[in-house]
């Protein structure tokens, strides 16, 4: 197991050198241009997102969409993956993950279009879509379709399950000492009972989780920030300083190169967004939606509440934090997390702990629905039978092991299912364009496909 961990460990930071940072933050860029910004939009797309096209074609509401995608980001990347960037890559690194997320925006709004664009209707009126449909439709290139969805059902078992349930059942042990076995056993027959039901269930479970969630997430790190006051201008200070000049972190922050930020910011940027890997627009696909536009604006705003307002806000609590206590240990993700969060007397541990829980357990929702596709588009919908039974015994199996390995191995599918797919948004440019000239530029949105 080491050795296989050595493996990934250096797997990890070959796919994500310079060549990787380039093309993901360079398809950001290239498309926030040609679109013409895309992120001038977003009270538009805000607005989309509650509405409802009650006689367009699909299979859940664009909110139903939206919050199960939403469901599947907000998950343990959003405060232990951000902590962990700190502690790997200095404060520099969290705004390499805002910066992914700000541009990032374009590409989720890229994705979801082509997701409606090139989604297929099956027999049974179900609609499927994603970069697998995209590549091999838009593209012909079946084989890097195939490539996808093989990363994609791969991932789905490493960070959107094994990795949370973990992250859930290890909490709930140095909390409450319940036995992880016991923990395991409980979130495996909750998911169970949600999965069986199919996206609707899926979608009615994370529209009801995912607003109530967040707001709360939210509340607890704006009270840390009232009670670090004084701490919070030198943090953004320290955190733009040392994105480029990593000698500026000094104060106990571990040492760090701009490189190290660079790549554990944009790391964990993808991590906790999913902007560019690909994995949102498989639901964006089912949302009701009278053209690709409409979808593909509602899409871009998960971006922004996911890593522009959640990942910037704990980011600023964590460096803030450290600077205010210097007793807290900045070595370990986990630790800074909840060492930060326990300032909050009495109701600190505890907003973590149902934060991190309500994350983790609504991750696990929503890439389930992602690996069920994936697997639907390479064996049919008989095999999903199979997948859903197996996701679930995994669920336990991931609250009861060491995932060491994991968190390297989940690094490494994230670049892998992200590559085939930001190769789709480039050369499919052109009709990601003509369909915002058709719909957007030319104030069409209501206009049908």
């Amino acid at each position: 197991m080491e050795t296989l961990n050595d493996f990934f460990t250096y797997l990890s930071g070959l796919l994500w050198g310079w060549p990787m940072i380039i093309l993901l933050l360079g398809t950001h860029i290239y498309l926030t241009i040609r679109l013409r910004f895309p992120q001038r939009h977003l009270w538009t797309a805000i607005k989309l997102s509650v509405s409802r096209d009650k006689d367009a074609a699909g299979n859940v509401s664009q909110f139903g969409a939206l919050a199960t995608a939403l469901a599947a980001t907000i998950g343990t990347g959003n405060i232990v993956g951000v902590a962990t960037a700190v502690a790997l890559g200095g404060p520099g690194a969290v705004l390499w993950c805002w910066l992914t997320g700000l541009f990032g925006i374009s590409t989720k709004y890229a994705e979801g279009l082509l997701a409606v664009k090139y989604r297929v209707k099956t027999e049974d009126g179900r609609l499927l879509g994603g970069p697998m449909y995209a590549l091999e439709r838009g593209l012909g290139w079946k084989w890097m379709a195939v490539l996808f969805a093989v990363f994609t059902a791969i991932a789905s078992f490493g960070i959107g399950n094994t990795v949370q349930a973990n992250a859930i059942a290890t909490l709930t042990f140095e909390t409450y000492q319940i036995d992880p076995m016991i923990t395991g056993l409980v979130i495996a027959v909750l998911i169970g009972l949600v999965v069986l039901g199919g996206i609707k269930s899926i979608a009615r479970v994370c529209t009801m989780l995912v607003p109530f969630m967040a707001i709360f997430y939210v509340i607890g790190c704006i009270v840390i920030l009232i009670m670090n006051a004084p701490y919070v201008w030198p943090a953004l200070k320290l955190i733009c300083e040392a994105a480029f000049s990593p000698e500026a972190a000094g104060g106990g922050f571990v040492g760090s190169t701009v490189m190290l930020a660079a790549r554990y910011g944009i790391a964990r940027g993808l991590f906790s967004n999913e902007s560019g890997m690909g994995s949102a627009p498989i639901v964006a696909s089912a949302a009701q939606t009278r053209n690709p536009v409409r979808q593909a604006l509602v899409s871009s705003s998960g971006t922004f509440w996911d890593t522009v307002v959640i990942c910037a806000l704990t980011g600023l609590v964590i460096v803030s934090s450290v600077i205010a206590y210097p007793d807290i240990s900045y070595e370990n993700g986990a630790t800074l997390t909840k060492m930060a969060f326990s300032k909050i007397p009495y109701i600190g541990a505890p907003l973590l702990t149902f934060g991190l829980l309500t994350f983790a357990f609504s991750t696990i929702l929503g890439w389930e629905l992602y690996g069920e596709r994936a697997v639907e588009y390479l064996k049919g919908r008989r095999w999903t039978v199979y997948y859903r039974v197996l996701y679930i015994v995994a669920v336990f199996v991931g609250s009861i092991m060491n995932l060491s390995i994991v968190w390297n191995l989940a690094d490494c599918m994230n670049a892998l299912m992200a590559i085939p797919n930001l190769l789709s948004l480039l050369f499919l440019s052109g009709i990601i364009v003509h369909e915002t000239r058709k719909y957007l530029w030319r104030d069409r949105l209501d206009r049908d496909m």
